[in-house]
C-alpha cells in the first residue's frame, strides 16, 4: 500500500480534516497538525496538546474485509504500533484497555478511530492519534498525562516518531490478539475499578477479539464491559 503523509499547521480536529481529503482509496493516507482547537478523545473528552509540541495526527485508509463485528483489531493493531515505536526509543509501554497508551500509570498517547461501514464490511478507518511528544508541562485537568520529553529528558524529533509508528503500523502482524494481551496495564493482580454499581477489585482474565473485557472479581465472579462501562481507578 502507497503512504501519504501530508502537514498542516493547524485545525479543528485531524480526524475531521482528513475525511475532506481526496484519495484513490488505495493507499494510506497521513494528516499531521501542528495544533489543533478541537482535538477529542472517546466521548466528550478533549486532547490537551501544545501547539508545535507534540504529534497530532490522523491515518485514514481501507482495511482489507474488516467485517464491522472484528473492528477491534484495528484498535489493537493501532495500540501494538505505537507501543513498538515507543520500543524504539526505549520507552516501555503498555496498553490500557481498549487503548490508551500508558507509561506506568501515567497517559502518554490516546487513540480514537471512526469506521465507515458498507452492508457489514468497514470500508474505510479514520484513526486519530494524540501522542505527547515534546510538552514539558501540562494544564488542563487530564489527571494523569506524561510525555516522551518527561521520560527521556531530552526532545525527539516528531517526524522520526510519525514514521516510526506508520512503518510499524503497516507491518503489524495478522494475529495480533496474543500480542494485545501480553501488553495490557495492569494484567496482572487484582486492581480497583468502577461501574455502574461502583467500586469493586478484580483482574483482568480476557479481553475478547470483540474488544469485551472480561474482569474477575475478588469473589470469583466474572463481569464482562464493552467500551465506556467500566473505568480504571488510578
Amino acid at each position: 500500500m502507497k503512504k501519504r503523509i501530508l502537514h498542516i499547521d493547524s485545525t479543528d480536529s485531524t480526524n475531521s480534516y482528513i475525511k475532506q481529503v481526496a484519495s484513490d482509496g488505495n493507499e494510506l493516507l497521513v494528516v499531521a497538525a501542528e495544533s489543533q482547537s478541537d482535538g477529542r478523545g472517546c466521548g466528550t473528552n478533549k486532547w490537551e496538546s501544545e501547539p508545535g509540541k507534540n504529534l497530532t495526527f490522523s491515518i485514514r485508509y481501507t482495511p482489507k474485509g474488516i467485517p464491522a463485528q472484528q473492528q477491534f483489531v484495528i484498535s489493537m493493531q493501532t495500540a501494538v504500533a505505537i507501543h513498538r515505536a515507543m520500543g524504539d526509543f526505549g520507552i516501555e509501554t503498555s496498553v490500557k484497555w481498549p487503548n490508551d497508551i500508558y507509561v506506568g500509570d501515567r497517559k502518554l498517547c490516546g487513540i480514537l478511530i471512526e469506521n465507515r461501514l458498507f452492508e457489514s464490511i468497514i470500508c474505510e478507518t479514520v484513526i486519530g492519534i494524540g501522542l505527547n511528544v515534546n510538552q514539558q508541562k501540562f494544564v488542563s485537568d487530564a489527571p494523569n498525562p506524561v510525555s516522551m520529553r518527561q521520560i527521556l529528558q531530552h526532545d525527539c524529533d516528531k517526524e522520526d516518531v510519525l514514521k516510526r509508528i506508520i512503518w510499524h503500523f503497516t507491518n503489524i502482524e495478522d494475529n495480533i490478539l496474543p500480542v494485545y494481551k501480553s501488553l495490557l496495564y495492569r494484567k496482572t493482580g487484582y486492581h480497583g475499578y468502577r461501574d455502574d454499581k461502583g467500586f469493586f477489585e478484580a483482574e483482568i482474565a480476557d479481553v475478547a477479539p470483540n474488544g469485551m473485557l472480561t474482569l474477575r472479581d475478588r469473589q470469583g465472579k466474572t463481569r464482562q464491559y464493552a467500551f465506556k462501562e467500566v473505568a480504571f481507578c488510578i
